[in-house]
């Protein structure tokens, strides 16, 4: 079995594998039981070490808890509140420390190594009450790390606060827009950095322009940048991008199959892309980046 690549997460004492695994898959209900349970595990058996879910993501806390709490010393645990609790208003330090208190229960664990504030507005975090909220549970030894997953303006105050130790954000070849800020300040900071929809939501299943897909920006932004993978697969080309982009720790995929998975990991042990493509696809992003500063936004 391929070896997956380690890396220290910024300053947080942490060592994460360079792929992570995202959540969302295992909260449909057509992921059947026993599939998500062998898929878990075939995932730790592989040497993967950071799980990444939701409060949002259905049954995928539920499943985890389950199938794998009896191997936590084995996973760094992720997962992000502040929204959908009963009798709580959305974004309020209520919702947020009442969603740990869930997330605690449904994953089995007596601590949760990350949490995020899922994608909340600047205006709340500037309120500061969410945030005051991670930090009392961090402080009371229920999470290790207060993060921030989000983009844009609401993404570089969450840095510039103080009040998080780690980030999670889209870097992928049609979204490179935080890699020259948000990415570099966090760098700065050393803050753990967690790259998401790394291989740009599978934009190159379809033929033709999707509509009402969540692909549909990134779709149109790689036609407009002319990309060719070349001799890789897209899959290849997308993955080496993202995971080996300085500053970048671990990239997080979601899938539902664990031989797909297991390439994924095949493709981190090739490295990264060429330097010369690297840059190339820097400079083809920036050069259709209709400000010519990372204000090619849209898909958030």
């Amino acid at each position: 079995m391929t070896a997956i690549p380690k890396t220290k997460f910024g300053n947080t004492g942490l060592e994460v594998s360079l792929l992570g695994l995202g959540g969302w898959p295992f909260g449909v209900a057509s992921l059947g039981e026993k599939d998500a349970e062998r898929l878990l595990n075939g995932i730790l058996d592989a040497g993967i070490n950071l799980i990444d879910t939701a409060r949002g993501y259905g049954l995928s806390e539920e499943r985890m808890g389950k199938y794998i709490a009896h191997r936590r010393d084995e996973y760094i645990l992720s997962t992000k509140v502040g929204y959908d609790v009963p009798g709580q208003a959305n974004w309020s330090k209520g919702a947020v420390t009442e969603g740990i208190e869930r997330a605690l229960r449904l994953l089995r664990t007596d601590v949760l190594d990350i949490v995020h504030l899922h994608s909340c507005e600047l205006e709340v975090l500037q309120k500061g009450e969410v945030i005051e909220a991670l930090e009392k549970a961090r402080q009371a030894g229920k999470i290790r790390l207060a993060a921030y997953s989000g983009e844009t303006e609401a993404l570089d105050y969450a840095i510039a606060s103080g009040g998080f130790q780690c980030v999670q954000f889209s870097v992928n070849v049609c979204d490179q827009r935080a890699i020259e800020t948000a990415l570099v300040q966090a760098s700065e900071r050393g803050l753990g950095v967690i790259a998401k929809r790394p291989v740009c939501n599978v934009f190159w299943r379809f033929a033709e322009q999707p509509v009402g897909e969540y692909a549909e920006e990134y779709w149109l932004r790689a036609k407009a940048m002319e990309l060719d993978p070349g001799e890789l697969s897209w899959q290849e080309f997308s993955l080496r991008f993202a995971a080996y982009t300085p500053g970048v720790h671990t990239s997080i995929t979601g899938t539902a199959s664990l031989e797909h998975f297991l390439e994924n990991i095949s493709i981190i042990a090739k490295g990264p892309l060429p330097v010369a493509v690297y840059t190339g696809l820097r400079a083809r992003f920036k050069s259709n980046d209709p400000t010519g500063s990372g204000g090619w936004v849209g898909q958030v």
